[in-house]
C-alpha cells in the first residue's frame, strides 16, 4: 500500500457509483476535500468495512443535492471526506482474506502493524493539519439494533453530535484502533451505526443526519440533558475463540447459540438468561475481556446443566447470526446504563 491520495474535488460521474463500483475507479482508499462557506472541515469516513455501504450512499444522496450543472457547489461547510476498503466493497466484504479490519488500525491501535495503520495515520496527521469541525464515521450491524451513536470521550459536545443523531448513544473505550476514537483527540467524533444494509431508513437518516452536522455553525456548550439521551457503556466484548465451534440450533457443535439471540439487543436481559447450549465442557467457552482487557467471563457467565447463562442482568449489543461477522468481529457487546455522567457539565 502506497502514501495516502488525496483529491481537491470529486472524480467524475463517482456519485453514480455504487459502493462495489468504487475500486475500478478509485484503485483505493482516498481522502478527498470539498470546499464549503465555513471551516473548518466536516470529516466524513465511509467504508472502513466494504460491506457497510449505508454511508456512501447516504453521501451520495447528500451530494448530488448541491450538484448544479454538473458540478458540485460550495457546501454549507467544508468536508473531508474519506474512502476506506474499496476493494473489499467490490465483493461485498467486510475486509479481505489479506487484510486487515481497516476499524481497526487507527493510531492507537493494538493490533500488529500493517501498511494500513500507516494509512490511517497518515489521514489524522493530514486532517490534524487541517482542523476539523467533526468526524463522523458511518457503519452498518448486521443484527437487530436500533440506530445509535457511538463515543469514545465523555464530554458534552460530543454527546450532543452524538444526540443529533437520535436518543440512544454508546460510550466506549475498546476495541481500540477505531476511526472515531483517532479522530476524537481532533475535535468532537462519532461513530453512526444505521441498522442493516440495503434500509432505506438507514441512508435517509444518515444523510440527514451529515446534512445537519454540514449546517451546525458550533458546538452546543451546555451539558446534554438525561432526558434527552440514553447513555450506554460498553464494559466487555464477547467472543467465540477461534478452536470453539460454535452453531445456531446445530448438533455437534461445542457452542449451540440460541436462534433467536437477536432479539436479546438493546434489552436488559435478567440474571439466568440462557445464552447457549453447551456440547463440550472446554474452556474458554466464550471469550469476555473488559474495557481494561481483562478476563471477565466468570463475572457474566455461568455453566449450570449443560446451558450458558448470564451471571448478572445486562443489555447486549451487536448480537448477530452472521457467523462470518461473529469470526471476523464479534459475538457480541455488553453494556451498563451510563446515564448518572449526564447533564453534569464534563
Amino acid at each position: 500500500m502506497t502514501g495516502l491520495r488525496e483529491l481537491d474535488g470529486l472524480p467524475a460521474d463517482i456519485l453514480d457509483l455504487p459502493a462495489e463500483a468504487l475500486h475500478r475507479h478509485l484503485g483505493g482508499p482516498v481522502l478527498i476535500h470539498l470546499p464549503g462557506r465555513r471551516e473548518p472541515a466536516l470529516f466524513v469516513s465511509v467504508l472502513m468495512h466494504g460491506n457497510e455501504t449505508t454511508g456512501w450512499d447516504a453521501v451520495r444522496e447528500l451530494l448530488r443535492a448541491y450538484v448544479h450543472d454538473g458540478a458540485i457547489g460550495q457546501l454549507p461547510r467544508s468536508m473531508s471526506l474519506f474512502i476506506g476498503n474499496t476493494a473489499a466493497a467490490a465483493q461485498g466484504l467486510r475486509h479481505l482474506a489479506d487484510q486487515p479490519d481497516y476499524n481497526r488500525v487507527w493510531p492507537g491501535s493494538e493490533t500488529a502493524e500493517t501498511p494500513e495503520h500507516g494509512l490511517m495515520a497518515l489521514v489524522v496527521e493530514r486532517m490534524a493539519s487541517r482542523g476539523i469541525f467533526a468526524s463522523v464515521d458511518v457503519h452498518n450491524n448486521t443484527g437487530l439494533n436500533p440506530h445509535y451513536a457511538c463515543v469514545n470521550v465523555i464530554d458534552d459536545r460530543y454527546l450532543h453530535l452524538a444526540a443529533m443523531f437520535g436518543r440512544t448513544v454508546v460510550y466506549f473505550v475498546r476495541p481500540r484502533g477505531v476511526a472515531s476514537m483517532a479522530m476524537a483527540r481532533l475535535g468532537p467524533s462519532v461513530t453512526l451505526e444505521c441498522g442493516k444494509v440495503g434500509q432505506v431508513h438507514g441512508t435517509d437518516h444518515a444523510r440527514d443526519y451529515l446534512e445537519a452536522c454540514l449546517r451546525l455553525s458550533e458546538h452546543p456548550a451546555h451539558p446534554v440533558a438525561p432526558h434527552d439521551v440514553d447513555l450506554y457503556h460498553t464494559v466487555a466484548t464477547v467472543k467465540v475463540p477461534a478452536e470453539v465451534d460454535f452453531g445456531f440450533g446445530e448438533h455437534g457443535a461445542d457452542l449451540r447459540l440460541s436462534d433467536d439471540l437477536e432479539r436479546l439487543n438493546f434489552r436488559e436481559v435478567p440474571a439466568g438468561t440462557a445464552f447457549a447450549r453447551v456440547c463440550s465442557l472446554r474452556r474458554p467457552l466464550l471469550e469476555v475481556r473488559s474495557e481494561h482487557n481483562a478476563d471477565v467471563f466468570d463475572r457474566y457467565f455461568v455453566l449450570e446443566d449443560g446451558q450458558l447463562r448470564l451471571r448478572c442482568s445486562v443489555m447486549p449489543s451487536m448480537l448477530t447470526l452472521d457467523e462470518r461477522v461473529i469470526r471476523q468481529d464479534c459475538l457480541c457487546y455488553l453494556m451498563e446504563r451510563y446515564d448518572e455522567h449526564l447533564g453534569d457539565g464534563r
